[in-house]
C-alpha cells in the first residue's frame, strides 16, 4: 500500500515468532499505543478464530469471554473506541473531560 511506505511502515514476512514479535514491537512503539498487545503465533491461529487479519481490538472480560470486539483493521482499529468503552465500564471519565475540566496530563 502506498500509505504503508509513505509512513514507513513496510516490512519483510517475518520467518520466525521472534520476528513477528519484533516488528508486532516496533508497530506499537511508533503508534504509542500504552495498552498490552498481544502477537499471533506463526500458524495464524488467532486470526483463525477470531477473524483478527490484519489487526483487530478486543477487551477480554474478567470472566475470560469477550466482552468487546472492534472491527477489523486497518480501517476499524479504533484504539479511541476502546479507551470510551474502557473508561464506560470501569468507571473513569473520559480523557476529553479531563482535559476540559483544566486536568492536565490525564490518565
Amino acid at each position: 500500500m502506498k500509505e504503508n511506505v509513505r509512513d514507513d511502515v513496510v516490512y519483510n514476512k517475518p520467518k520466525s515468532f521472534a520476528e513477528r514479535r519484533a516488528v508486532a514491537t516496533h508497530c506499537c512503539s511508533r503508534m504509542s499505543l500504552e495498552m498490552p498487545c498481544v502477537v499471533d503465533d506463526m500458524e495464524n491461529s488467532g486470526d483463525a478464530l477470531y477473524a483478527g487479519w490484519p489487526e483487530r481490538m478486543f477487551i477480554i472480560g474478567a470472566d475470560g469471554k469477550i466482552a468487546y470486539a472492534g472491527e477489523q483493521g486497518p480501517w476499524g482499529f479504533n484504539p479511541n473506541e476502546v479507551e470510551l468503552w474502557l473508561r464506560k465500564h470501569l468507571g473513569q471519565p473520559h480523557r476529553c473531560n479531563l482535559l476540559k475540566a483544566g486536568i492536565k496530563n490525564p490518565p
